[in-house]
């Protein structure tokens, strides 16, 4: 009996080696011929199953709520003009307000038109005998559009980044004249990586914006850029991009179709240039797009990265606007030319300004009807030929009790306006558990009505457990990009960020990142801190809710982003 008892536990011994040699095997070849971002993403949803299998979750009745379907009015959603104050202030009785474009109105090397408009004041110009001033505002081109379009606040004079603007404020029947074509010269461009830009010379012979256009194309190159809606040099890109695909009719069908396929291959369009400044820091891109007084005011980035010019010309064009008075008219012609001094663009120049001076648009410019559609197709077409699927994740705990929770429904109700009927939503709210209130499904009215009465049904108590509800809301996006692998995701988180239940940023950091999925929160009266690291992860935005112009700020993000 021993001698068969030695025999079948060697068998056993032998057994086991031989299994465990199999099993080492198998996991030590499990994983060749995969890249390390599939092996990444494998590994991901492992750990996100792991998480989402421990949490408590509730899945609630959807209810219907009236949908209102009268649309939104976008001048009330503009904010009010307390929010941008003089950052240079008129100093007479008789003087100018200018709507100016960040580049020219900000701080260190973006503040050449307030020092320019203090030493006008500081002159002592006279017409007629009485003294005159201008007072500049710090506002971006696509915001002063929309003021000066809904009349609610209207400048004398409007200085833009380029005349696109102007020649779309024409279009929309807008009375203004151009007065000066160029007070401070300036270029957009792209900022490729030195690698990725000798590359391409490697391969085209030379780098200009078709070839990098082509590139994108083709998949040889990721890059980002900024909203067409509200940065001049996102929708300087979108232009060149369309002429790019067909130079006699940039609104063919041909050219919307390339448009389409070109956005596959963009893996992120900023909020703003700021975001796209941020973003820009991670390395993760082999270019985007910036003006190129911010690029000589760079060096991190000049030492890098190779500046490529494209579209029409940034040169700082000034404007007025509707009927001015004479004197008004005279202000308006003084401090053109004190702008355009020798001591004047000698600080032009030092700030940056001035640079490329040789640079010429290659395609016809577009008016200002063309411009306008371009931006309305790019609005279509932004996701290309993926289907856009998001969740929104809103904050219930106690913390948000009161006028935090009406301001999050408002948010949430203002952002249904902007859906588009074809992008697939789902909503989940948290407090110390997480509820999914609404699955995944087309925004269809039947839809809406359910994400509405959703939103109505809202009510704050409890604690705040934000990265169990972010698992949750992620765990339902790669559930339905499982069921439609052409979904490109997103979410959306509405939170005052005092996470005091569950996960942490620690636990659940790694498998976001992994996922790619961009995470754009918005805070009220919130740890922003935390926020905006965790819009970080993936290169989004966060909002701070608490700012007078956030209602037009969400406006502009769900715009781009819906």
């Amino acid at each position: 009996m021993r001698i068969f008892e030695n025999k079948y536990v060697k068998l056993g011994a032998i057994a086991i080696v031989v299994f465990a040699v199999i099993f080492g095997v198998v996991s030590i070849t499990q994983n060749w011929g995969k890249s390390k971002s599939v092996v990444d993403k494998e590994s991901a949803l492992k750990s996100l199953d792991k998480l989402y299998n421990k949490l408590d979750i509730q899945t609630l009745t959807p209810r219907k709520e009236s949908v209102d379907l009268s649309g939104t009015d976008t001048s009330a959603n503009l904010p009010d003009i307390s929010g941008y104050p003089y950052v240079a202030e008129p100093a007479t009785a008789d003087y100018i307000e200018i709507y100016s474009s960040p580049e020219k109105a900000g701080t260190s090397y973006e503040s050449w038109l307030i020092d320019v408009a203090e030493s006008f004041n500081r002159s002592g110009i006279t017409i007629d005998g009485k003294p005159v001033s201008v007072g500049v505002r710090n506002i971006s081109s696509g915001l002063g559009v929309d003021y000066i379009v809904s009349g609610k606040y209207t400048p004398d004079v409007f200085a833009p980044s380029n005349e696109l603007w102007g020649d779309m404020l024409t279009n929309k029947g807008i009375k203004v004249k151009l007065v000066e074509k160029s007070i401070a010269g300036n270029v957009a461009g792209i900022v490729l990586s030195q690698k990725k830009n000798d590359e391409l010379i490697k391969k085209y012979g030379s780098v200009n914006s078709k070839v990098i256009v082509e590139s994108v194309l083709s998949g040889e190159l990721a890059m980002g850029y900024t909203n067409p809606f509200v940065s001049s040099t996102g929708l300087n890109f979108l232009l060149t991009a369309l002429y790019t695909f067909d130079s006699d009719n940039p609104l063919s069908d041909t050219a919307v179709a390339e448009l389409q396929r070109f956005q596959d291959n963009i893996p992120y369009v900023a909020y703003n240039t700021m975001q796209m400044k941020e973003s820009a820091k991670s390395g993760s891109m082999d270019g985007f797009v910036m003006e190129y007084q911010t690029y000589a005011n760079s060096p991190d980035i000049k030492s890098g990265y190779v500046f490529t010019p494209f579209g029409v010309r940034h040169d700082q064009p000034v404007y007025t606007v509707g009927n001015l008075s004479d004197i008004k008219n005279q202000i308006t012609s003084k401090f053109v030319e004190f702008c355009k001094t020798a001591d004047m663009q000698k600080l032009a120049s030092e700030k940056g300004f001035n640079g490329l001076p040789s640079y010429s648009y290659e395609f016809a410019k577009p008016d200002g009807a063309i411009i306008s559609q371009a931006q309305q197709i790019w609005k279509v077409k932004k996701n290309g030929t993926s289907d856009l699927t998001a969740v929104f994740i809103a904050d219930i705990s106690g913390s948000m009790d009161g006028d935090r929770i009406i301001a999050l429904k408002e948010s949430l109700n203002n952002a249904s306006n902007y859906i588009s009927a074809e992008t697939s939503v789902g909503f989940v709210t948290f407090s110390d558990k997480v509820n999914i209130a609404l699955p995944i499904g087309k925004f269809d009215l039947n839809q809406r009505a359910y994400f509405t009465g959703a939103i109505a049904d809202m009510r704050a108590g409890g604690g705040t457990a934000m990265f169990d509800a972010i698992i949750v809301g992620t765990k339902m996006l790669v559930d339905a990009q499982a069921k439609n692998p052409n979904s490109k995701l997103i979410l959306f988180v509405l939170t005052d960020g005092e996470t005091n239940r569950g996960n942490t940023l620690n636990k659940v950091e790694d498998v976001i990142k992994a996922l790619k999925i961009p995470i754009y929160t918005i805070g009220y009266h919130a740890n922003l801190s935390v926020l905006q690291s965790v819009s970080a992860i993936n290169e989004a935005a966060s909002i701070n809710a608490e700012t007078d112009d956030v209602a037009y700020k969400l406006e502009s993000l769900f715009n781009a982003q819906m």
